[in-house]
């Protein structure tokens, strides 16, 4: 294990981080091209792997790109935590990209390039400040919804959350309507109902907002997809984030003025801790 607490695999083997290497011109260095996913890991076992790497599946096909089959990927993810030793609390992340390239946009008839890596991970504190900045999500791009490895916008917009003293941005889309975080899903509790933005809006299909809707639903907490507004993120009784390190997170503080929290808010923490305790790999 290197010194940062990394553990990589890479080409079949496994070794510290400090080890590892990718070409110079591999396209997911060069122009971004490629896909990613992060799992959370709780007490050394990978939560929802089977739905992370059929997402992983998805994104890749919307970049054409060839992904490796789900039986060699579950065989990387034990070999590397195999490895990696106890990871009480920590987070795993598969990266594929298109392999070598030439420096333009156009792939070579190159293999992918198949990376996974695991570290520790702080958990998230219980509420969170968050803001909204102006730039916005292109739900009609040509990767809407994939989770790829371009990430700088996120980059910029999660900086400057910082930079105001929050921990996460919020996002619209180009009809003005909120659509995510940098790296979360928001819902927002609506006349007694918690309301997220739909698939049409830009938005990642996220796995714990997948989850959440689905054991929501299944235990009878009114939960539903619809557009949200700015004008409704700003006044609402209770936001949440999910996504995959942070499970259902409150939202203590909206630009600055305080979230007051709901008996709702409070319930969708609780299930999401509830079940997701119940089943590694939901």
């Amino acid at each position: 294990m290197a010194a940062d607490g990394v553990t990589v695999w890479a080409d079949g083997k496994v070794l510290p981080a400090d080890d590892a290497m990718i070409t110079v011109m591999d396209h997911g260095f060069t122009v971004g091209d490629g896909v990613f996913e992060t799992c959370k890991v709780v007490g050394g076992e990978v939560f929802a792997l089977g739905r992370h790497l059929g997402r992983l599946a998805r994104s890749a096909a919307v970049l054409r790109l060839v992904c490796p089959a789900e039986q060699a990927l579950r065989t990387a993810v034990v070999d590397l935590m195999d490895a990696a030793g106890p990871v009480d609390l920590g987070r795993l992340r598969l990266t594929l990209t298109g392999g070598p390239g030439p420096l333009g946009s156009g792939r070579d008839e190159a293999d992918p390039t198949l990376i996974l890596a695991v570290s520790p991970s702080s958990p998230w504190p219980e509420r969170i400040a968050v803001v909204t900045v102006p730039w916005t999500r292109n739900e009609c791009s040509a990767v809407a919804g994939a989770k790829t490895t371009s990430y700088a916008e996120n980059v910029v917009a999660l900086a400057e959350a910082h930079d105001r003293g929050a921990h996460e941005a919020l996002l619209t889309n180009t009809r003005g309507l909120v659509c995510e975080g940098t790296g979360s899903n928001v819902f927002v509790e609506r006349d007694g109902v918690l309301v997220t933005p739909p698939l049409r809006s830009g938005c990642l299909a996220g796995i714990t907002r997948e989850l959440f809707l689905e054991w929501a639903a299944a235990d009878g907490l009114p939960v539903t997809e619809d557009d949200v507004t700015p004008r409704e993120l700003a006044q609402a009784p209770e936001v949440l984030l999910t996504s995959s390190t942070r499970d259902v997170q409150h939202v203590a503080e909206l630009d600055g003025a305080p979230v007051p929290g709901t008996a709702l808010g409070n319930a969708a923490v609780e299930l999401f801790a509830r079940r997701s305790r119940e089943r590694t790999d939901p």
